[in-house]
C-alpha cells in the first residue's frame, strides 16, 4: 500500500514528538537517564491519546544505542528495525486475539531465549484486559520475576478489567485527553505541511469532534483532505461530517434564553430537514449551555475545553444571564435528552420540549412567592383586636346600675315576649359571689366606692373560675380505653407494626379496676403478646397513650375441656394454631396470598 493515513504518517517517533503527555514523557525519560526503567510498565487511558505509541517509542529507547543524544535517537539499527517493524526481539501482541492461556504459554517459552540483535526483548500487549482469567494467572509469575533481558509494555482502555493482581506488578501511567488547545496547534502544523489551508471555525469544528483524541481528529482531518479542496472552509467541514452548524446552535441557544420562539424552531427545520442526529444534536446544545454556566462562575472558565476565540464569545454572551437561568435551561435540556430516546415522535417531543423551555421562564420560585407574601403582609396596616381580653374587660369596665326600663321584643317565633328584669352587675360578672343575706339593706355608698368594691370582688373570683375551667379541661381532655382504641392501635402500629396486628385480633376488650382485660378465644392470636418482654412494651405504650397506670392482662379460654379430652392434641386446634402463627400471617401478606388446606397427623409426614 503506497499511501499512509495521517494517523499512521504522523504517528510520534521519538518523546518530543509526542502530545499532550508532559509529564508522563517527563517521568519516562528521567527514568531512562537515571536506568529506573522498570521491567512492566502499564500505559491506560481512552482511545488514541497515546498509549501504543509511548510502548513504541519505550521499546525503541531501552534497546537504543546511542549515548550521547536523548534516547531514542531514531538512527541506529536498533531504532530503524523497531519503526520498519522487522526487529525480532519486539513482540508485539494483540490481546483481543492472543487472549487463550495457550498463547502466554507459548510466549513465555520465547523468553527463556537471550535477544538476537537488541540489548532486550520487549513485550507489548495492547488491549491487555481482553486476557482471560487462566492467561492473567499464567503470566504473574512470569511478570511478577521475569529474566533480566525482558520487559513487558501493556496498554489498555479499560484498567478496571485487569485483576488487581496483574496491576501490582506493573507500574502505571494514565494518559489524559488532549485539551483543545494542543490539539489546535498539532492540527494545524499537520494542515500546513500537507498543503492545506483551513479556516480557523472549521478547525474547532475538528477539534470538538475529535473530543480529545489524537487519532479521532486526524481521522476528521484526513477526511477533509480528501475532499479535494485545498481550502477547506467551515461549511465543507458541517456538510462532509454532517455537523450542526455552530451559527445554528448559537442561534438556538440565544432564542431558548430570549425566549424567541422563531430563532428556535426555524433552525430544528433545517436540522430534521439534513437528517442529524438528534442525540448529538442535543449534545452539542447541552455543551453551549454548560460552557456559559461556567462561564458565570467564578474561577471555572479554565474547565472549558475551547479555543481562545470560542471562549471570549461564550464569555460575553454569558454576561446577559444569570446563573440561575442557565442552570434551569440546562436541567430542563438534560430531562429533554433522556425523554427523545423513548419518543415514537422525536421532533414534536423536541418542539414541544423547546417551547416548555421557553416558557419556564414565566414559572416562579416558591421562595419568590413567599417573599411578595411577606411583603403584602407588612405593609398591610395592623389589625387591632376586636375586643379586650377578658381580664382587661373586667377590670376596666364601670359597674353600673341600670335602670329598669321597656322590655326589648325577641324575635324568637312561637314565644312570649317577657320583660327582662333589671341588671344586677355584680352577680352578673361574678356567678360564684353567693347572694348576701341581709335583714335591711345598708346604706349606699358612694358611687366611687360601691365601684372600687365590685371590683375588688371580681379580681378575687377570677382565680377560682380559673382553676374550675382547668379541671373541666382535664376532665375532657382523659382518654378512655373503649373511645380511644382505635387511636391506641394506630399508635402502637408506628412503633410496632406485629403488635398491633395482634391487637386487631382480640375477640374483645375491656376496662375494670384499673386493668384492661384483652379477650381471645384463640390463644395463638396472642401468644408473642404473652411473652414477658413484650408485655413490658405493651404496658409502656399503653401508659404513654391513656397516661394512667393500666395494668394489661390476657383472658384466654380453659386450655381442656372436659368432654372432648385436651384441646391441645385436637386436629382442628392444630389447624387454628398453624393458620394464625404470626410468621404464616406474615408470609401471606408479603407474597399476596392466603392459607389453603392444612394438614395434621401422620398422613402430612
Amino acid at each position: 500500500m503506497s499511501y499512509l493515513v495521517l494517523a499512521r504518517k504522523s504517528r510520534p517517533q521519538t518523546f518530543d514528538q509526542v502530545v499532550g503527555q508532559r509529564s508522563i514523557v517527563k517521568t519516562l525519560q528521567n527514568s531512562l537517564a537515571l536506568d529506573r526503567v522498570a521491567h512492566a510498565i502499564l500505559f491506560s487511558g481512552v482511545r488514541g491519546v497515546g498509549k501504543t505509541t509511548l510502548a513504541r517509542i519505550m521499546a525503541k529507547a531501552i534497546n537504543c544505542q546511542a549515548t550521547d543524544v536523548d534516547r531514542p535517537c531514531g538512527s541506529c539499527p536498533s531504532c530503524l528495525e523497531i519503526a520498519a517493524g522487522s526487529a525480532l526481539d519486539l513482540y508485539e501482541i494483540d490481546g483481543a486475539s492472543n487472549r487463550g492461556i495457550q498463547e502466554i504459554r507459548e510466549l513465555k517459552e520465547k523468553l527463556r531465549f537471550l535477544p538476537t540483535s537488541c540489548k532486550y526483548k520487549v513485550i507489548i500487549i495492547d488491549e491487555v484486559h481482553m486476557l482471560t482469567t487462566e492467561a492473567f494467572n499464567a503470566l504473574l509469575k512470569t511478570l511478577e520475576e521475569p529474566p533480566a533481558h525482558v520487559y513487558f509494555m501493556f496498554a489498555t482502555t479499560e484498567i478496571h478489567k485487569i485483576p488487581i493482581t496483574i496491576l501490582s506488578r506493573c507500574q502505571q501511567y494514565e494518559l489524559k485527553r488532549i485539551p483543545a488547545g494542543e490539539l489546535y496547534d498539532h492540527f494545524q502544523k499537520l494542515t500546513s505541511a500537507e498543503d492545506f489551508e483551513i479556516e480557523p471555525a472549521a478547525l474547532s469544528l475538528i477539534v470538538r469532534e475529535a473530543g480529545g483524541s489524537v487519532r479521532d481528529g486526524l481521522s476528521l482531518l484526513d477526511q477533509m483532505f480528501s475532499f479535494g479542496e485545498k481550502t477547506i472552509r467551515t461549511q465543507d467541514v458541517i456538510e462532509v461530517l454532517g455537523l450542526v452548524d455552530r451559527d445554528v446552535l448559537m442561534q438556538l441557544t440565544k432564542g431558548l434564553l430570549d425566549r424567541n420562539y422563531s430563532n428556535v424552531l426555524q433552525p430544528l427545520e433545517d436540522i430534521f430537514n439534513y437528517g442529524m442526529d438528534i442525540k448529538r444534536f442535543l449534545i452539542d446544545l447541552m455543551g453551549y449551555f454548560r460552557s456559559l454556566l461556567l462561564c458565570k462562575i467564578d474561577g471555572c472558565t479554565n474547565l472549558i475545553d475551547l479555543p481562545s476565540e470560542d471562549l471570549a464569545e461564550f464569555q460575553k454572551l454569558a454576561q446577559n444571564y444569570s446563573a440561575e437561568t442557565l442552570h434551569q435551561k440546562l436541567n430542563l435540556l438534560m430531562a429533554v435528552a433522556e425523554e427523545i430516546r423513548f419518543s415514537s415522535q422525536p421532533r414534536l417531543s423536541l418542539e414541544t420540549s423547546f417551547l416548555k423551555i421557553i416558557e419556564a421562564d414565566n414559572v416562579l420560585n416558591v421562595s419568590v412567592l413567599l417573599g411578595k407574601l411577606d411583603k403584602i403582609i407588612q405593609e398591610q396596616p395592623s389589625a387591632k383586636p376586636s375586643r379586650p381580653a377578658a381580664t382587661e374587660e373586667i377590670r376596666t369596665a364601670p359597674v353600673t346600675k341600670k335602670e329598669p326600663g321597656p322590655p326589648e321584643p325577641q324575635e324568637k317565633p312561637g314565644m312570649q315576649e317577657r320583660p327582662e328584669p333589671a341588671a344586677k352587675p355584680v352577680k352578673e360578672i361574678s356567678e360564684t359571689v353567693p347572694p348576701r343575706k341581709e335583714i335591711s339593706a345598708p346604706p349606699t355608698p358612694p358611687p366611687h366606692q360601691e365601684q372600687e368594691q365590685a371590683e375588688k370582688q371580681i379580681t378575687a373570683d377570677i382565680p377560682a373560675k380559673k382553676e374550675k375551667l382547668q379541671l373541666v379541661e382535664k376532665d375532657d381532655h382523659k382518654k378512655n380505653v373503649r373511645k380511644d382504641w382505635p387511636d391506641f392501635i394506630s399508635y402502637v402500629k408506628d412503633r410496632k407494626l406485629w403488635m398491633a396486628q395482634n391487637l386487631q385480633r382480640a375477640d374483645k376488650i375491656k376496662q375494670e379496676n384499673g386493668e384492661l382485660h384483652l379477650t381471645y378465644n384463640d390463644p395463638a392470636n396472642c401468644s408473642v403478646l404473652r411473652q414477658k418482654e413484650n408485655h413490658q412494651l405493651l404496658t409502656e405504650f399503653s401508659l404513654d397513650f391513656f397516661q394512667q397506670p393500666i395494668k394489661i392482662r390476657f383472658i384466654l379460654p380453659d386450655e381442656a375441656d372436659p368432654e372432648n379430652g385436651s384441646l391441645a392434641e385436637s386436629p382442628q386446634r392444630k389447624r387454628q394454631e398453624l393458620a394464625n402463627d404470626p410468621l404464616v400471617l406474615m408470609t401471606t401478606e408479603v407474597f399476596n396470598g392466603q392459607v389453603g388446606d392444612i394438614r395434621v397427623g401422620p398422613r402430612s409426614r
